[in-house]
């Protein structure tokens, strides 16, 4: 499903840095991984790449078949749009819309029909518990009803590969443990993969794997 090999990634300017240094992640269908890390060491930059926002200064991404570093913005763009789906921090809800509306966004973006987006909105509702919510307004839902609403978006159309930063770093210990139950669920269920940031060992223990990032590389986590 993803393929690392050798990235590396440099800032360059007054204070120039290298970011990342000869990064190595292979990740299966199936599979949820976890990427811990100190502050500022790379792992928002390390799914920035991912994601095709940023490109390497070496090394290679293969995802899905595809290399991402020999695409050009366009096709970055709409691979992202199409195969992957990404959980934040910060909920990124459209205040404007319903809950319903919020998670039919990457179906009407990529030009899904009307009837289609009404079913799987209305299943991925029903997956994450959130079917009663469906008029509400971000608004009048609590930390961890929304970030329920942004896996719901992450996930409704299927994507193969799902980028969650820090989904839990604004609710409290409740609400962490119920997102985080749901969003390795709805993973598991739609058969892709899955790589979550994370600074809580707790979050982490949820995955299948665990890795650590430090200025000299990508580490699994060794038991105990």
């Amino acid at each position: 499903m993803l393929s690392i090999r050798h990235l590396n990634k440099t800032y360059s300017g007054p204070r120039s840095r290298l970011m990342l240094r000869d990064i190595n992640l292979a990740v299966a269908p199936g599979e949820y991984v976890a990427i811990m890390g100190e502050s500022g060491v790379g792992k928002s930059t390390l799914l920035n790449l991912i994601a095709g926002l940023d490109l390497p200064d070496g090394g290679s991404i293969a995802f899905d078949g595809t290399e991402l570093t020999t695409l050009d913005d366009t096709a970055r763009t709409l691979l992202r749009r199409d195969r992957m789906g990404f959980v934040f921090q910060a909920f990124h809800l459209l205040p404007h819309l319903t809950v319903m509306r919020n998670i039919m966004l990457p179906l009407a973006l990529s030009g899904a029909e009307p009837d289609k987006s009404s079913k799987l909105t209305g299943e991925m509702l029903e997956a994450v518990g959130i079917t009663a919510l469906a008029a509400a307004y971000p608004r009048e839902l609590s930390g961890g009803e929304m970030q329920r609403v942004a896996i719901a978006r992450a996930l409704v159309h299927r994507p193969k590969l799902v980028l969650a930063d820090e989904p839990t770093g604004n609710l409290d210990t409740d609400s962490a443990r119920q997102v985080l139950r749901v969003l390795r669920e709805q993973i598991m269920r739609s058969a892709g993969a899955g790589i979550l940031v994370t600074h809580s060992p707790a979050a982490a223990a949820t995955t299948d794997r665990v890795y650590v990032l430090t200025a000299d590389g990508l580490h699994p986590q060794l038991a105990g």
